[in-house]
């Protein structure tokens, strides 16, 4: 069991208890990954702790016995930030998961890093309130984790990413120390000097692990008009977003989709998709109702010039939700066309988009691998869906090779590596096309001013050499 001993196995559950500690080789191999499945490691603990005393003595045991500590969620991370490294803990938050309390007069919300993203909102929808941030794994996916990658979703074009909707969070240093960032519950400013909250949003769990998060929350919209509109060429339906953004129209959100993606979700979901149409776009404009109309006519407008060839407004919010199971179904539908895949999400100005998707589908073919595009079309964040089968030798390092020529694409048009799945294990290689030396120097000097003995998640977002293997198909 490499480095883990039964010993040191059994003070952990002394920690938190028989059943809060993981060490059956079977029961391990659910967090032998994330969403991130091109490589894969079984860890050789997990513990579960449901109190923040139980996470500060486990990470004051692992301090003193010099064991790495994975922190992890629900694990529905898409780079492969919470993959373990030999001889490590990994600490999973799901049992720390409660609302402890909601300040509608003040709006805001203080809970368990482990709490899941939709309940708040399914918590205060009742007094008109929401928590902004919907990643597409929104039902299953934890605070702690949106915190880890500065989580953002398809309402991210007009509401922004998780930094704009936390205020304040508790952490656990790698001496124990537990420290609060920020707003604090009672209503105490931490505004002084530098904004350490928002340094260590997007850190991916390598300053401390997250114990309790105070969440802003926002008036929902009273009004949305949402409109589906069906184009026969990637290049006219990019156009048509850049267009609906220069006209002034900030949709909530503005989602695009081709046609292996639409083919995938029509066939396991039957939408009444055209399984013909090139791509699709999805606009909801949202606020308060009057002036709704005249955005939709003006987005219909658009869509009309760049030769959509239909467009479906809904008429209801039945129709409404439809149309987001569309989007919000379509990685769950990849499995009718593939065996496995990988999903990037490089970030181009808007204007690019055409010329991106154009890298994106000559790259793959040369390859010999296909591709498909869902993605946040309104801020530029490309979601390609590259797929391979592990199963046939080669496959998975071309599709390696293929999401690393679209990194490097995006930079070289002005954009970024990432829009919100973070570095992981999966960008490292990636990380000096948009950095440089000093630039990653600087990162490690501000990573050890909070963990100066790297205790948190070894092995992640530098290329220092100690990369993860891919685990060969069985």
């Amino acid at each position: 069991m490499g480095a883990i001993s039964p010993s040191f196995i059994n003070e952990l559950r002394g920690i938190c208890g028989a059943d809060g500690v993981i060490a059956d080789p079977v029961q391990l191999l659910v967090y032998e990954c994330d969403a991130y499945t091109l490589e894969k490691q079984v860890p050789d603990v997990v513990v579960l702790p449901r109190t923040v005393e139980q996470v500060v003595s486990i990470v004051r045991l692992c301090a003193d016995r010099k064991v790495p500590v994975i922190p992890r969620g629900t694990g529905t991370g898409l780079s492969g930030a919470v993959l373990a490294v030999n001889g490590s803990v990994v600490v999973a938050t799901t049992r720390l998961n409660r609302i402890l309390d909601i300040d509608f007069r003040n709006r805001r919300a203080l809970v368990e890093a482990g709490c899941i993203n939709a309940w708040i909102t399914n918590a205060v929808k009742h007094r008109g309130l929401m928590f902004a941030p919907d990643p597409s794994s929104q039902p299953s996916c934890t605070i702690g984790g949106n915190i880890a990658f500065n989580a953002g979703g398809p309402h991210t074009l007009k509401h922004g990413v998780t930094t704009n909707h936390v205020l304040g969070f508790e952490m656990v240093l790698s001496d124990g120390d537990l420290v609060w960032l920020g707003a604090r519950p009672d209503g105490g400013e931490d505004v002084g000097g530098y904004d350490l909250r928002g340094v260590t949003m997007g850190a991916e769990g390598m300053f401390g692990l997250i114990t309790r998060v105070l969440v802003r929350l926002v008036k929902a919209p009273r009004a949305y008009r949402t409109v589906l509109g069906i184009f026969n060429s990637t290049e006219d339906a990019s156009q048509a977003v850049s267009d609906i953004i220069a006209a002034g129209i900030l949709p909530g959100a503005l989602e695009m989709m081709d046609q292996p993606i639409i083919r995938a979700v029509e066939g396991a979901n039957h939408f009444g998709l055209p399984t013909d149409a090139a791509a699709l776009l999805i606009v909801e404009l949202e606020g308060q109702g009057p002036g709704l109309d005249r955005q939709l006519e003006r987005v219909q407008e658009i869509f009309r010039k760049r030769l959509a060839r239909e467009m479906r407004p809904a008429a209801n919010d039945q129709q409404r939700a439809d149309l987001w199971k569309c989007r919000k179904r379509a990685f769950g539908a990849m499995g009718r066309i593939s065996a496995n895949f990988i999903t990037q999400d490089g970030v181009v100005p808007r204007t690019k988009l055409p010329e991106a998707l154009r890298y994106v589908y000559e790259v793959s073919r040369q390859a010999g691998l296909h591709v498909g595009n869902v993605f946040h079309a309104g801020d530029g964040n490309l979601h390609p869906l590259i797929f391979y089968d592990e199963r046939i030798p080669g496959q998975a390092q071309k599709a390696m090779e293929v999401s690393n020529a679209i990194l490097a694409r995006c930079v070289e048009l002005g954009g970024s590596i990432t829009g919100e799945h973070g570095i992981g294990v999966e960008k490292v290689a990636s990380m000096p096309k948009q950095f440089t030396d000093d630039d990653l120097d600087a990162m490690q000097r501000v990573r050890r001013a909070f963990d100066p003995v790297t205790l948190f998640n070894p092995g992640k977002i530098f290329p220092d050499g100690k990369r993860l293997r891919v685990r060969p198909a069985a």
